[in-house]
C-alpha cells in the first residue's frame, strides 16, 4: 500500500491544559499511519507503562491509526523546576520515519482574591461620560471580566451607549438618569469567580432657571411702590444632589402710581342780576383742584341762591303773618339761651368735683401723663376700659383715659374738656424667652393718651404655638417674638404703633417676610407682606425691627420664607462658666438664641441660679439657609493643667435645630478637669461656626477661674414721661400745617417724603390726620436715638421747597426753630419739653 510508506500524520495533537485543584489532566495524541506513539515531557521519554494505547485500521485505506493518552498530575507539575512551563509532545513512528507533534503546556490554574484595581463611585452630570476602571485579580488562565448593574448583567450588545471592550473598563459615552446605580466588576476563570467592591454612580442634574414671568402690577394704588417678577429653578429642577440655580428667584423694580387727588371748590362767581322772583344766584366749580385718579368729588352745592331785597320783596297780605313768626322766633331763642346757661353751670359744678383738673394737666404735658381719678362721691368710677383680670398673662391690658380741651386748639379753659380720639400708641416688643416681660409707661400723643400702668402690659413670647403652626407649612420660620396687645374688642379711633424686633438679615432681598395674626380659633392668618401696600395695616422694616401700624387688637408675629440659600438670620452667642461643687471640674456652657433684644434674659436667670459667670460679651453670628450644620468646639486647652473627655471637644447642632429654633435656647456644655487644685488658670477659645460659613470666637483668658466679669443684662428702657416723643405743642402745629390742602395736594405727602416714610401713601390718605400718624411712626423709629434734630432739618428742607408760599415758609420756620436739639432733650420729661415750647 503506497500510503503505508508515508510519514505519520497527526490527526490529534495534545492541547494546553490546566490542572484545577488536585485533579490530573489527560493528554491525547492520534496519528496515521503509526506503528508506535510515545510522549516526551520536558525532554524526557515517558515510561511505556504510563501510556494507554488504542489501535484500529481505517476503513477504505487500511492504514493503522494509533491513539495514545497519558495522565499528568499536579505533583509532577509542581516538582518540575525548569526555565519554562511543564510541556509534553508526541513522537509517532512509521516505516518511513518519525513525526513530532506540537508542544502542549500544562499549568496549575488559580485566581487570586484581590483586584489589582477596583471601580470607584462617582457623580457625573447628565450627558457626561462615565468611565469605571477594573483590573481583575492575577490568575491562570487570565480572568474574563463582566459588569453587573444592580446585580443584573450589563450587555454592550443591547445598549450601544455602553462599551465594555476597552481593557476591562466600563464606558458609558453619554450619562442618562437611568444609568445611576450600583456597579460591580465580576472576574472569573476555570478556577473561581471574584466580585469587586460596589461602585455607586450618581447621575445628577444641575438646576436651571425658567423664563421670567411678566412684571406684576404695581403693588400700590398711590405713590412709590414695587413690582416684581419671578422665575423658578425648574428648567430643569435639580436632581440627585445637583446644584441649585445661582442668582435671584425674584426681581423687584420700583414703580409709581398716581395718587388720588380730591376735588376742591373754586371761588364763587359774582351774584347774578336780581330776578323777577326777587332772587339772585351764583355758582362755583369743582376745579381747584379737579378730582383726579379716583379722588373724591367736592362736598356741597355748586349753586347758591339768595333773596336780593333783604326779604322785603314779599306780598302785602303776608306781612302780618311774618310779624307773628318773627316774635315767635325771638321767644324761642331766648328760651334756648336760658337752657344753655343752666347746662353750662351744671357741667362746671360736676367737673369741679374731681380731685385733679384734667384739662390744665393734659394741655401742659401733651397727653402722656397717667392720672388717678378720685371721685368725691361714693359709687362713682373712673372713665376707663374695664379689663378682665384673667387676661393679664395673655394680653396687653391697655387702660385708656381720653380727655382733651375743645377750645379750637388753645391750651387754656377750665371745664372745657370732652372725650377725644386716641392718638397712636407706641408699644415696644421687649421679649424674654417664654416668660412675659412686664413694663410700665405711658404711650400716646396729642389730646388723647394711651396709658400703660405698672404691670398693665404683658407682651408674651409664646413662641411654641406659632412654631408648631409653621412646622406644618415647612418653609416659613418665626423671625420675631409674638406680640399681643388688647384686650380683644378694644376700639381705638387711630392706629397703634408696634415695634417688633426680628432676627432676619434684610441687607439683601433673600427673604419673603410676612406679618401674621392669630385668629379666634388659635390658627394664624396672613395680614400682609412687609413690602405689600395696604390701607388696613402698615409695615416699615428696619435692620433689626419692624414698625407696625395696626388697628385691631390681637397677637402679631413676623414669619419669613428664604427665597435663596443666601438668606440668613442673626444668632446671639454667649458662653457661661462656673466651678463644679467638687472644685476639680470646670463647666463651660454655650448658648445660641435668635438675635433679638433681651433674648438672653431667661438664660441669664438660669445661669445666675447655678452660679454661672459670663465669659465674654455675647456675639452675633450670621446663619445662612444653606442646609449646613452649626459646630461648637473648644480649642487651645492647656495640656498639662486641664483635660477634657475624648470626643467631646466638638459638638454639633443640626441645621433644622438652628434654623427652625426647635429648641429654645440651644445649649451645649464642655466639662474640663484640672490635674491639680493648684491649677487656677484657664485660657481657651470656643469656636462657633456654620459648616462652610461664618465663624465667631468666644475667648476665656482669665487669671482666676471662678471669677469672670459679667455684663449688665438688665433691661433698660425709657417709659412714661421720659419716653422720647415730640412735644405736644409742636406736634399740633405740624399737624395743623401739613393736614391742610393747598393747590399742590396734601402737604403731608411732602412731610412723609422728607421723613423717608414715603411708601404706602394710600394708608396715610385714609387717616383722619395723616400727619399725626406719620409723626407717630417717625417717633417709633427714633425711640432709641431720641433725636429731634433730623425732624427740624426735614422741616427746614420742606420750607425751602415751599418757598413760593410765604405763609407756609414762615410757619415751618417758626416750628423748626422751636424744636429742641437732641442734647437739650436728654433726661428731660415730656412735661418739661412741652412747657418750654408751648
Amino acid at each position: 500500500d503506497p500510503m503505508s510508506g508515508t510519514l505519520p500524520h497527526f490527526l490529534q495533537e495534545p492541547d494546553d491544559a490546566y490542572i484545577v485543584k488536585s485533579n490530573p489532566i489527560k493528554l491525547r495524541c492520534r496519528a496515521r499511519p503509526a506503528l508506535q506513539i510515545f510522549f516526551k515531557c520536558n525532554g524526557e521519554w515517558v515510561h511505556q507503562n504510563q501510556h494507554t494505547s488504542l489501535e484500529h485500521t481505517e476503513l477504505g485505506t487500511g492504514l493503522k491509526i494509533r491513539e495514545v493518552m497519558i495522565n499528568v498530575s499536579r505533583q509532577q507539575v509542581e516538582d518540575f523546576h525548569g526555565p519554562e512551563d511543564y510541556w509534553c509532545l508526541c513522537v509517532a513512528w512509521s516505516h518511513l520515519g518519525t513525526s513530532k507533534s506540537r508542544k502542549a503546556t500544562v499549568r496549575i490554574a488559580y485566581l487570586r482574591k484581590n483586584f489589582e484595581q477596583e471601580p470607584q463611585g462617582m457623580e457625573v452630570p447628565i450627558n457626561g461620560m462615565i468611565v469605571l476602571h477594573c483590573r481583575p485579580p492575577e490568575g491562570v488562565p487570565a480572568a474574563e471580566v463582566e459588569w453587573l448593574k444592580n446585580e443584573e448583567l450589563v450587555s454592550s450588545l443591547e445598549d450601544l451607549n455602553i462599551d465594555t471592550r476597552a481593557d476591562h473598563n466600563l464606558i458609558i459615552n453619554e450619562a442618562r438618569l437611568s444609568d445611576s446605580g450600583n456597579y460591580t466588576c465580576l472576574a472569573s476563570n476555570i478556577v473561581a469567580r471574584r466580585r469587586s467592591a460596589t461602585a455607586t454612580v450618581i447621575v445628577f442634574v444641575n438646576g436651571g432657571w425658567s423664563s421670567w414671568t411678566d412684571w406684576s402690577e404695581c403693588n400700590v394704588r398711590c405713590g412709590r411702590g414695587v413690582q416684581k417678577r419671578t422665575r423658578t429653578c425648574t428648567n430643569p429642577a435639580p436632581l440627585n444632589g445637583g446644584a441649585f440655580c445661582e442668582g435671584m428667584s425674584v426681581q423687584k423694580s420700583t414703580c409709581t402710581s398716581p395718587c388720588p387727588v380730591d376735588g376742591g371748590w373754586a371761588e364763587w362767581t359774582m351774584w347774578s342780576v336780581c330776578s323777577s322772583e326777587c332772587e339772585r344766584q351764583r355758582t362755583r366749580e369743582c376745579t381747584d383742584p379737579e378730582p383726579k385718579h379716583g379722588g373724591r368729588l367736592c362736598d356741597g352745592a355748586a349753586l347758591d341762591t339768595d333773596n336780593c331785597t333783604g326779604d322785603l320783596c314779599i306780598q302785602a297780605d303776608m306781612e302780618s303773618s311774618n310779624d307773628v313768626a318773627l316774635y315767635s322766633g325771638l321767644a324761642a331763642g331766648l328760651v334756648t339761651v336760658v337752657v344753655l346757661i343752666i347746662a353750662v353751670t351744671l357741667y362746671r359744678r360736676n367737673q369741679s368735683e374731681y380731685g385733679v383738673d384734667v384739662i390744665d394737666s393734659s394741655a401742659l404735658t401733651g397727653g402722656f401723663q397717667s392720672f388717678s381719678f378720685k371721685s368725691a362721691r361714693q359709687g362713682e368710677q373712673k372713665q376707663q376700659v374695664q379689663i378682665d383680670p384673667s387676661a393679664l398673662m395673655t394680653h396687653a391690658i391697655i387702660t385708656v383715659f381720653a380727655r382733651q380741651n375743645c377750645g379750637g386748639g388753645t391750651l387754656g379753659g377750665r371745664g372745657k374738656s370732652q372725650l377725644a380720639p386716641i392718638q397712636p400708641a407706641l408699644v415696644s416688643s421687649m421679649m424674654t424667652g417664654k416668660r412675659p416681660l412686664r413694663t410700665s409707661g405711658v404711650f400716646g400723643h396729642g389730646g388723647g393718651r394711651l396709658v400703660v400702668p405698672n404691670a398693665g402690659v404683658c407682651l408674651m413670647h409664646a413662641v411654641e404655638r406659632l412654631k408648631n403652626a409653621l412646622s406644618d407649612e415647612g418653609q416659613e420660620i418665626l423671625l420675631s417674638p409674638e406680640v399681643t396687645y388688647g384686650p380683644p374688642g378694644l376700639t381705638l379711633s387711630c392706629p397703634v404703633a408696634l415695634t417688633v424686633a426680628h432676627c432676619a438679615d434684610v441687607s439683601s432681598e433673600d427673604w419673603n417676610i410676612k406679618l401674621k395674626r392669630q385668629t379666634q380659633d388659635n390658627s394664624w392668618e396672613d395680614v400682609m407682606t412687609v413690602e405689600e401696600e395696604s390701607t388696613s395695616c402698615y409695615c416699615l422694616l428696619d435692620t433689626q425691627c419692624c414698625h407696625l401700624l395696626v388697628e385691631r387688637p390681637g397677637c402679631y408675629a413676623l414669619v419669613g420664607e428664604a427665597l435663596t440659600q443666601a438668606a440668613g438670620k442673626r444668632l446671639r452667642l454667649a458662653a457661661f462658666g462656673n466651678m463644679e461643687p467638687n472644685f476639680l471640674n470646670y463647666s463651660i456652657r454655650v448658648y445660641c438664641v435668635d438675635d433679638m433684644p433681651h433674648a438672653f434674659q431667661e438664660v441669664v436667670s438660669v445661669e445666675r441660679s447655678r452660679g454661672g459667670r459670663l465669659l465674654e460679651e455675647p456675639k452675633t453670628l450670621l446663619f445662612r439657609a444653606n442646609s449646613f450644620n452649626l459646630q461648637v468646639s473648644i480649642q487651645d486647652i492647656p495640656q498639662f493643667l486641664w483635660s477634657i473627655k475624648p470626643f467631646t471637644t466638638c459638638q454639633e447642632f443640626s441645621f433644622s435645630q438652628v434654623w427652625c429654633s426647635s429648641q429654645s435656647p440651644l445649649q451645649c456644655a464642655f466639662s474640663l478637669e484640672r490635674y491639680s487644685p493648684a491649677a487656677n488658670q484657664l485660657s481657651c477659645k470656643i469656636s462657633v461656626r456654620q459648616v462652610k460659613g461664618h465663624e465667631q470666637i468666644l475667648q476665656n483668658e482669665k487669671d482666676t477661674v471662678p471669677f469672670f466679669t459679667q455684663s449688665d443684662c438688665t433691661i433698660t428702657s425709657q417709659t412714661g414721661s421720659r419716653a422720647f416723643k415730640i412735644p405736644l405743642s409742636i406736634r399740633q402745629r405740624i399737624c395743623a400745617t401739613f393736614d391742610t390742602a393747598n393747590a399742590k395736594g396734601k402737604d403731608w405727602q411732602l412731610l412723609a417724603q422728607k421723613l423717608h416714610i414715603d411708601r404706602n401713601l394710600g394708608y396715610f390718605a385714609c387717616q383722619t390726620s395723616p400727619s399725626a400718624v406719620i409723626l407717630s411712626l417717625w417717633e417709633a423709629q427714633h425711640q432709641e436715638r431720641g433725636d429731634l434734630d433730623s425732624l427740624a432739618s426735614a422741616l427746614e428742607e420742606i420750607g425751602k421747597v415751599q418757598s413760593k408760599h410765604s405763609t407756609s415758609v414762615d410757619t415751618l420756620d417758626r416750628i423748626s426753630k422751636t424744636i429742641p436739639s437732641s442734647n437739650s432733650t436728654m433726661n428731660r420729661s415730656s412735661e418739661e419739653l412741652d412747657a418750654n415750647h408751648t
